[in-house]
């Protein structure tokens, strides 16, 4: 019997452990908890969701809505037990977080090709097939010795954090109003209107608010994508209006018009008794959080179940260090995958623990592996992350502008997405075909 390891239980290494399995390999999936912990990580179940709960988009004209279609066309584990639990949040994938995280540790106890051993790795496996997942808070001693493993190359950091939880009992419906941006699917969002007046005391407080301390924070530091609160607030008195806090396409049925700002809630479990404030990504010391996130007047009464927390993310320097598929250029036994390697978001982490792990696959059977090419968002996402010409690499969500652009014109931006997604899902099932004719005739 083949067999590979594989490191870390998040989102990337389950999936990577899954996609391993279904090609007959015999996998040992090392997760560390439940006894010991990032400071990020409270659950004990496996692929927990430390930020929010979105997916994004669910829309094929979005990149990432493109990159869930193409998963769930190549069988993934995640996407399948992300619809199994999702909640209503308009044109975007949102999941109940605790059953999502049940769902995949379920999946993944009950696979027979699958040991689950916890305990800690602090050293890179010299030998045997392996796969490093082991997250952007990779614990010190393994975190050094892949260091040391190559050569001492440096770190690249940044900064991610994490929106509040609040409970629905304790918004004021009579200061919100349910609504999705233009009318867009359901009316799924709870929408926090303000005044002027309010806004402007609101940033101002923000401005001044007293964060947590983290050594070496920097405003240069802040992954664009997950930028936090206060520090989109220091950049501008318009800067929150024209990011989260954006009234566009949110007319208040009350008064007809859009409000001056709006702070939107979404459902955070698939009862939805637990909203997060989406885009609040904070590292305020808890009671300036409870006293300015309190000045939104929906969320005067508001009851915080979880307050933001803001972590270190630390990833590798992928072009210089990894090939296309997410293996180590010099010791193709060897590969990383998730958000270690410089992709960011769930799905995008999860997606090169897919590609990881297929190509893997093929390695140890002796096929050839696959080439998704830049037409697809997968493999637009891992020619990305092992670019050897990006001469500074930053953490990169999936987007349409790594892809290959269309070899015709096609008029309208949307018109134009939506072309290339169907250009991408054609070679995804051209693939699937292939892969499902070979499993026929072996």
């Amino acid at each position: 019997m083949n067999k590979a390891t594989v490191i870390g239980a998040g989102l990337a290494g389950c999936e990577a452990a899954w996609q391993l399995a279904k090609r007959n390999i015999e996998v040992t999936l090392i997760e560390m908890k439940p006894d010991k912990k990032t400071p990020a990580h409270s659950a004990d179940t496996f692929a927990e969701l430390v930020c929010s709960n979105s997916l994004r988009s669910d829309r094929l004209e979005n990149a990432v809505g493109l990159l869930k279609e193409e998963m769930r066309r190549l069988g993934s584990l995640i996407m399948e037990c992300a619809d199994e639990n999702k909640v209503e949040a308009g044109g975007a994938l949102a999941v109940d977080r605790n059953g999502f995280s049940e769902a995949v540790t379920a999946r993944i106890e009950a696979c027979p090709l699958i040991t689950v051993e916890h305990r800690e790795v602090t050293e890179v496996p010299k030998e045997g097939w392996t796969i490093i997942a082991s997250g952007p808070l990779t614990a010190d001693a393994l975190a050094e010795d892949i260091r040391r493993y190559f050569g001492g190359a440096k770190y690249l950091s940044f900064y991610d954090a994490a929106a509040p939880l609040v409970s629905f009992d304790s918004i004021d419906m009579e200061n919100a109003f349910f609504a999705s941006r233009y009318d867009r699917g359901t009316p799924d969002y709870i929408n926090c209107p303000m005044d002027k007046e309010q806004y402007t005391a609101f940033q101002q407080e923000l401005v001044n608010a007293q964060e947590a301390e983290v050594h070496g924070f920097e405003d240069s530091s802040v992954f664009e994508g997950c930028m936090p609160i206060e520090v989109m607030a220091r950049r501008g008195v318009d800067t929150m209006r024209y990011g989260p806090m954006k009234p566009v396409g949110l007319a208040d049925p009350r008064t007809g018009r859009e409000a001056y700002a709006v702070v939107q809630l979404r459902k955070d479990n698939q009862t939805g008794t637990i909203y997060n404030i989406v885009g609040f990504q904070t590292h305020l010391k808890f009671p300036e959080q409870k006293r300015v996130f309190s000045m939104i007047p929906a969320l005067k009464n508001a009851e915080f179940l979880r307050y933001g927390v803001m972590h270190r993310n630390t990833y590798i320097d992928s072009p210089r260090l990894l090939g296309a598929n997410f293996s180590v250029k010099d010791e193709p036994r060897l590969a990383f995958a998730g958000q270690m390697t410089g992709v960011e978001g769930y799905v995008e982490s999860a997606a090169s623990g897919y590609l990881a792990a297929v190509a893997m696959a093929c390695r140890i059977l002796g096929e050839p592996e696959p080439d998704f090419t830049r037409k697809t968002a997968m493999g637009a996402l891992a020619a990305y992350v092992s670019d050897p010409s990006v001469m500074k690499f930053q953490p990169m969500n999936v987007n349409f502008g790594i892809m290959d652009q269309l070899e015709y014109r096609v008029k309208g931006k949307k018109n134009k997405y939506a072309e290339v997604a169907r250009r991408s899902l054609e070679l995804i099932d051209r693939i699937v075909g292939k892969d499902k004719a070979d499993e026929d005739n072996s």
